[in-house]
């Protein structure tokens, strides 16, 4: 079961509001400030975090304040290659690095098609501010420490209005935050200011592996991270859930569970349908009493089997059992991984199966061992699993290996 971390983005989202929410969530600041140092911009900016209130609720600002700036006053922007040379430099993961890197190509490339310009004389300028460089960067950087392998968001809200820009007046949302945003869900709020920046938004784009309500997980922590100003009538927040998985990784293996209700059958015909099913190549067979109407006493008769197996299984249970009729339906399992081995007893080869450091001793074996040995089977099974733990702890101080799993699970 993986991490997940779902973006909650009521009131829009931003860089510094995003890893506000995660330094709220749990990251610890002296982490990230670790992992902004390898970026050796400390001489250009410095970052903050600070508790705060948005309308109550308790949050995280996160702030970069930039040190130094051009001749005239402006802030410093880079193009493409720039940043790219800049992320490679860190001493960040590969993993960051290809995150962030891959988060850039694609605002610049959203840029290139606004402006009708290569992608690499796209001068950058919201993005490609140092501001904007250390939230992506750090957020990138974030998430791989919280370990998250999977990231889902709700609908994005947007503001409205016009905005200044380094274009000069632009609408709001931003022509590159509808750029980088096509195909995510959004929705717009009547509030009149930049809710959604590019940094926010490239970063939703290259980050989010599916949009919706937050699925089904084990919530670990919950965080705010908080925008500059408040709003009348809703908190200007983002939310952060960190959580884990409760869903299975993978769809299970699709299987047929068939079953035929007996009310005259005796033990001796039960146990040998249930044999002739396990002969029909049925994964597992077995019988369950009930209690029918007028309180007849009686038993059911399961089968569990692949699907391309069912006519075979069913016919074997009508046939055995006299049933009228089987009913079935589809449903799906998770068997757990297993490996035969083998151990010897006296002389007696008895088979084992292995599941999460586990041994079960197949049951014909060691009843045939103890027919051979003129021993309790009950003795010759404790004898067969301690031979197996011997083994298997000889095994683990050599540094010697399992077999490959295989054998058919039950």
């Amino acid at each position: 079961m993986g991490r997940i971390l779902y973006l909650d983005c009521f009131s829009g989202a931003s860089g510094d509001m995003l890893i506000g929410a995660l330094l709220d969530a749990g990251l610890p600041f002296d982490t990230l400030r670790t992992a902004l140092g390898s970026l050796a911009l400390d001489d250009e900016c410095t970052v903050s975090a600070e508790q705060v209130s948005r309308s109550g609720i308790a949050a995280t600002k996160f702030t970069v304040a930039e040190t130094t700036s051009d001749a005239g006053g402006t802030h410093r922007h880079r193009h493409l290659t720039g940043i790219t040379t800049l992320v490679e430099r860190s001493a960040l993961s590969d993993a960051s690095k290809q995150r962030a890197n891959r988060l850039f190509r694609r605002l610049a490339e959203t840029e290139a098609t606004i402006h009708q310009m290569p992608v690499e004389k796209v001068h950058l300028h919201e993005v490609g501010a140092l501001d904007s460089i250390v939230d992506v960067v750090g957020s990138c950087a974030a998430m791989e420490v919280l370990g998250i392998d999977e990231v889902w968001s709700s609908s994005i809200a947007t503001g409205r209005g016009m905005v200044r820009s380094a274009h000069g007046i632009i609408p709001v949302p931003a022509p590159a935050v509808v750029g980088l945003l096509v195909g995510a869900p959004t929705h717009g709020i009547d509030v009149p200011f930049e809710l959604t920046t590019p940094t926010g938004a490239a970063l939703m784009a290259a980050t989010v592996t599916g949009w919706g309500p937050m699925p089904a997980m084990l919530v670990e922590s919950v965080g705010f991270g908080a925008g500059d100003r408040d709003l009348d009538g809703r908190p200007n927040l983002t939310q952060v859930v960190v959580g884990t998985s409760t869903t299975p990784a993978e769809p299970g293996q699709p299987v047929s569970l068939l079953e035929v209700n007996v009310d005259d059958a005796t033990g001796e015909t039960l146990a040998h349908a249930v044999a002739m099913c396990l002969e029909a190549a049925a994964h597992n067979a077995w019988v369950t009493p009930i209690v029918m109407k007028k309180g007849r006493p009686a038993h059911v008769v399961s089968a569990l089997c692949d699907p391309v197996r069912m006519a075979e299984v069913a016919a074997v249970l009508t046939a055995e059992t006299g049933s009228l009729g089987v009913r079935g339906h589809a449903i799906e399992r998770w068997p757990a991984a297993r490996t035969m081995d083998e151990v010897d007893v006296d002389g007696q080869r008895i088979a084992v199966k292995v599941t999460a450091g586990r041994a079960k001793v197949e049951h014909d074996d060691a009843a045939r061992a103890a027919r051979a040995l003129g021993l309790p089977l009950r003795e010759v099974v404790s004898l067969a699993e301690e031979a197996w733990r011997r083994r298997s702890a000889a095994d683990d101080q050599a540094g010697r290996l399992p077999p490959p799993p295989d054998g058919e699970p039950a």
